[in-house]
């Protein structure tokens, strides 16, 4: 019975020892926080940007009816995915009515252009009798003054008494009838001058009526024209959505009634991707750029920016910003767009795509894990206010510094976790560069997410870096 009674003292005194042992040690790890660390390393790092979009090309032209109404389309000569080339016939519409203007037109023009060519004859002959009414004012001028001088010498003669009367009146008689020749000469030619400009007159009026009918023809062959879609450029047809035997309706904008077809350059394609409006500051023109597409997996293409949009676009709707009336609190992009350098023979445009852009990149620089970034506010890391500090009004000028905001990481020292201020430049996919703050090697905090949020600065820490076990559902 006795040894029954130490037997069970002694079970009883080692189950105490026990508990005071684990109770010791829980009661010495008490406030210790478990965390997973990580080393800040040199190495190279690359910013990128990631965006989402489709491919595009970069030059396309919607071909849509231009004619004067509603016309009816009897011809469509290529199909959907078909080459063509500037100037190349793509369809034909209705064209009764101005081909037939047209006509009418070429009718009146050569009419108009006969009474043209029958009034400038008539102004030819009117110059040649002009020139002739000249010519014989200029020889009847010559005769009266042959006539002249010999009537002047028959009076000297006859004052001397050396000829007759008879002789003298002769003279006289001469003189007056080649003055009364020149007048007469000289209204024929007045009478071919105002011949001429009467004539003149009729064919300014005449080409002008030739070239109002030039006019009104060239007018009437534009509107036949215009039932005749003709290609702008060489490219290929990447929509054809209408069939011979409908209707296209001009002037309507963006409206399916009056596309006919889409022509598209595919010499130079492009990735348009929206850009997040915190990430547009970082991209810039001429940066390289790696573009997935989903349709061609497993291969990347190079590329280039050529192009970013200054508008903002609601995520929402696709307009632009200054176009909607939704808060401006809602999400917002840019449009970026990437040339590509070498696209497949096999691309089509609308096809989704995926864009990488470098936007920075840096050759071994001091790099920390982004998630081991964190903020803190300085009065957190300040000791707390004690005594009659603690009772005194606090000042809002030392209030407001207590609240600033500090970014930093917790760095490993001993068995406790030391806040420190860091400057960072570049952000990579996982990693950030580090410009000021850290030195190579230290043994910084980083996670678990939670540890990070709730870490207090000083906190005693058990560093703890196994793979979490993976749990079975």
């Amino acid at each position: 019975m006795k040894r029954k009674w130490k037997l069970l003292i002694a079970i009883l005194a080692v189950l105490v020892i026990a508990g005071g042992v684990f109770g010791g040690v829980r009661y010495s790890r008490r406030g210790i926080v478990t965390v997973q660390t990580g080393k800040v390393v040199r190495q190279d790092l690359v910013a990128l940007v990631t965006a989402s979009g489709e491919i595009k090309p970069r030059n396309y032209i919607n071909i849509g009816a231009n004619t004067a109404g509603p016309a009816r389309i009897v011809e469509i000569a290529v199909v959907e995915g078909q080459p063509v080339k500037k100037g190349q016939l793509l369809a034909r519409l209705e064209s009764v009515q101005p081909e037939a203007e047209v006509a009418a037109q070429r009718a009146a023009l050569s009419s108009a252009e006969a009474e043209s060519a029958a009034a400038e004859a008539s102004l030819r002959a009117a110059d040649e009798n002009l020139l002739t009414a000249q010519a014989g004012v200029d020889r009847a001028k010559a005769e009266l003054e042959r006539a002249r001088l010999f009537f002047e010498r028959a009076r000297q003669l006859y004052e001397q008494k050396l000829i007759s009367r008879q002789e003298f009146d002769q003279r006289k008689a001469d003189f007056e009838a080649f003055s009364a020749a020149v007048r007469e000469a000289e209204a024929r030619r007045s009478q071919a001058e105002a011949q001429r400009a009467q004539l003149a007159s009729q064919l300014a009026a005449a080409q002008k009526r030739v070239a109002l009918a030039s006019a009104n023809l060239r007018r009437a062959a534009d509107l036949l024209q215009r039932t005749f879609a003709i290609s702008p450029i060489d490219g290929v047809v990447t929509n054809l959505p209408v069939r011979v035997g409908e209707t296209v309706v001009p002037g309507i904008q963006n409206s399916p009634a009056s596309l006919i077809m889409t022509i598209a350059d595919m010499s130079l394609i492009t990735a348009e991707v929206k850009v997040d409006e915190t990430d547009i500051v970082n991209v810039k023109l001429g940066q390289q750029a790696d573009v997935t597409i989903d349709a061609i997996p497993d291969k990347v293409f190079q590329g280039k920016v050529i192009e970013i949009g200054n508008t903002a676009i609601l995520r929402s709707t696709g307009l632009a910003a200054s176009q909607s009336a939704i808060s401006s609190q809602e999400a917002k992009d840019f449009k970026v767009v990437i040339a590509l350098e070498n696209p497949p023979a096999e691309i089509r445009p609308g096809l989704s795509c995926t864009a990488k852009i470098t936007t920075a990149t840096r050759d071994k620089v001091l790099t920390i894990p982004i998630q081991a970034l964190t903020v803190r506010q300085k009065g957190d890391l300040e000791a707390p206010r004690q005594g009659v500090e603690a009772a005194t009004p606090p000042d809002p000028a030392r209030e407001r510094e207590r609240r600033k905001e500090i970014q930093g990481v917790f760095v490993v020292s001993g068995e406790k976790a030391q806040f420190r201020e860091v400057k960072t430049g570049i952000t990579g996919a996982t990693d950030i560069e580090v410009l000021e703050g850290l030195n190579e090697g230290e043994e910084i905090v980083t996670g678990s997410y939670k540890v990070i949020r709730t870490i207090r600065n000083e906190a005693r820490i058990k560093v703890d870096n196994r793979a979490p076990a993976r749990t079975e559902s």
